[in-house]
Parts: structure tokens; sequence; C-alpha cells
């Protein structure tokens, strides 16, 4: 089943995250740092962040784009919230994976004006959570959607799999 929706708030889902949100205040509020390493002659780098946890971008195919990064991250930030929200909403997730694809431009720089997520949900959940769930963390909670809306379309649709 493939639902699109127009990305309603939930009163109740948002009543339930107030809690998670008290304890992400002092995160979102510190300073982030990361360090970038050049690991060879081409555009090959190294990122670490403070906790020591590294990830490499490359300019060339030797490992994930900078573009490429950022899909990652929107898709890695919402699905922690929607695992986060179902747990709350007490839905049986039994997995969840996402795909995403980004329409960038034709002129440099080369932004994304499109970016679509699509959720496959695995459990025996409601649909009507899942949505709000998705919702929620688009509209309110995923620090990444919320930073990109403003100059991307981000749309998503999701399907329930048991």
């Amino acid at each position: 089943m493939d639902c699109h929706f127009d990305g309603e708030k939930s009163g109740s889902v948002i009543g339930k995250m107030s809690n998670i949100a008290a304890r992400n205040v002092d995160h979102q509020s510190k300073t982030m740092k990361i360090s970038l390493s050049r690991l060879d002659q081409d555009t090959h780098f190294e990122l670490k962040n403070e906790s020591g946890h590294t990830i490499q971008l490359s300019g060339n195919d030797k490992a994930t784009g900078p573009m490429e990064s950022v899909l990652m991250a929107v898709a890695g930030c919402s699905t922690i919230d929607i695992v986060m929200i179902m747990d709350k909403m007490r839905q049986p997730l039994k997995d969840i994976s996402v795909e995403v694809e980004g329409i960038r431009r034709e002129e440099i720089p080369r932004v994304f004006t499109e970016i679509r997520l699509h959720y496959i949900v695995h459990g025996p959940v409601k649909e009507s959570k899942v949505q709000q769930a998705i919702a929620s963390s688009l509209d309110k909670y995923c620090s990444v959607s919320k930073m990109l809306e403003a100059s991307v379309k981000i749309t998503s649709s999701f399907e329930l799999r048991n």
C-alpha cells in the first residue's frame, strides 16, 4: 500500500513526544564540532565528530558524496524520530527502511529542489499511526528536514508490510 498525506500534526503525538524533546534540549543547544582530514592527494576526506565517530566523503567515487550525505542525513534523522514516536504510540514496529530520491537543479550550485522519502514499515501497525509519526517527524522533530524545508520541497510516502 502506497500512502501519501499532507503532514497534519497530531496533538496527541506532539504531547507524547514532549519528553523526548525535553531530553534533547541540551544536545540541540550545544555547539557541534566536526574535523576534516584529507586522506589522499585527491578529493577523499575523513570527517570525525567529537565522539570519535567517522565518515568518509569524496568528490569522486571513493566514498559518499556530500550531497548524498544530505539525503542520508534526512533519512536517518526522520527515521530515528519515527521509531521513537511509534514506540511512544505502543505500535509493534518490527522494521523500517527508507528510500530517498533527491532532485537537483541543472545550474551550479546544483542544490536539491525536491527530496522524496518513501518509508517501508514492517509490523502489525496502524496506518494512521504511521502517518502521524512521519508527519510529526518531518513537520516538527527532524532537525535536518526542518533546516532544508525553506529551500527544498520535501515529500513523503509509505507502505505497510506485515
